[in-house]
């Protein structure tokens, strides 16, 4: 038999140390953090005026204040067949990686006025039917609560039918809790802002007073770490089919987009396989399985893992076992919006990825 010194011994400790997840398997969550137990009472905007628009978006407010808010329609069992494919993520890939759901509530959750209450659902009744259905080896990661404390932050685009880079900062720092890994606070970025923004609602809405109520696009930038940003970019037909993908090529994770496409300045969009090394030394590397809202989460969190890697629920044309393989990915993070969770479209593409 090999003789191992002791230098080497140590060397293997350390790095068997790394490569392991920070938390157990399944067993460290509260049964309350599975379920969202405030009662969130809107004191932003519950006496704005409220009207719809000619596309059925709900106009709230008005003059600089004006927001546009799209109806919710879910229910507790809308986001069930999406929670049977997280859980099958959990078994087919067992105690070698953390598996986390984390749903991302629309606007429509905090900032509905009484007036309008009766043109849209409860948006917490969802997440937690949606909770309730996950396997208990599952983490589920409340962010409906954090954002609940901060409404009265510049959280939700008032014009844009994305959350705000802000709201992303405190969906990183709660997954950072849940995963057990290291998280700093705003004070380590630097600021930029894209002014004056008036994102996509005068489109979805049909309504372009939105036009004449600008805000500001904020975004962060992290200072005193390294990282390198690795982009596979796909070709698509009808914007929905991949016909072509690049080579891996480096380039920039924050890319600065002026006007309507503001939110495209995490990572340019959706289309592509994103792989973020960072100068963190933890054995941990997360994939995120997201839609555009996701976009604003990774960059809060190279502080807190290895390596990063962002997939879109639409789009991914390889197996996600191999990829999860070939990667050494410690952790995945289901985290759609609940309207697309609830969508077939979505979640049988997130089931397709297994197998594809």
């Amino acid at each position: 038999m090999k003789k191992i010194n002791i230098i080497t011994l140590i060397a293997l400790v350390i790095s068997t140390v790394n490569v392991t997840p920070a938390i157990a398997q399944g067993v460290n969550q509260p049964k309350e953090d599975r379920c969202i137990s405030i009662d969130y009472v809107n004191t932003v905007n519950a006496d704005a005026p409220a009207r719809k628009s000619p596309k059925g978006v709900i106009m709230v407010g008005r003059g600089k204040d004006l927001r546009a808010v799209s109806p919710f329609s879910g229910t507790a069992t809308s986001c069930h067949n999406y929670a049977d494919v997280v859980n099958e993520y959990k078994r087919v890939f067992g105690d070698k990686v953390n598996v986390y759901c984390m749903p991302i509530p629309s606007a429509a959750a905090f900032y509905m006025p009484n007036a309008a209450k009766k043109w849209s659902r409860d948006v917490k009744t969802c997440i937690n039917g949606l909770f309730e259905h996950l396997s208990d080896s599952v983490y589920a990661v409340d962010i409906y609560t954090p954002l609940s404390q901060h409404v009265d932050e510049p959280i939700y685009s008032r014009t844009d039918h994305h959350w705000a880079p802000l709201a992303g900062y405190y969906a990183a720092q709660k997954l950072a809790q849940v995963a057990g890994v290291p998280f700093k606070d705003l004070s380590n970025y630097d600021t930029d802002t894209i002014t004056p923004y008036v994102g996509t609602m005068p489109m979805f809405s049909g309504d372009q007073s939105l036009k004449n109520a600008p805000e500001d696009f904020i975004y962060y930038i992290p200072r005193d770490v390294e990282y390198k940003t690795t982009y596979i970019n796909y070709t698509l037909k009808n914007h929905k089919t991949i016909v072509k993908e690049s080579k891996p090529t480096e380039g920039k994770f924050f890319i600065r987009f002026k006007g309507t496409s503001a939110y495209c300045t995490f990572m340019g969009g959706d289309s592509k396989i994103v792989k973020v090394e960072t100068s963190t030394r933890n054995g941990r590397r997360i994939l995120f399985i997201k839609d555009s809202f996701g976009n604003a989460i990774p960059g809060y969190l190279f502080y807190s893992f290895e390596e990063i890697h962002v997939i879109d629920s639409r789009y991914f044309n390889k197996n996600i076992k191999k990829y999860v393989a070939d990667n050494n990915i410690t952790d995945i993070v289901l985290d759609n919006t609940l309207t697309l969770m609830a969508t077939p479209a979505v979640y049988k593409n997130v089931r397709k990825y297994l197998n594809q």
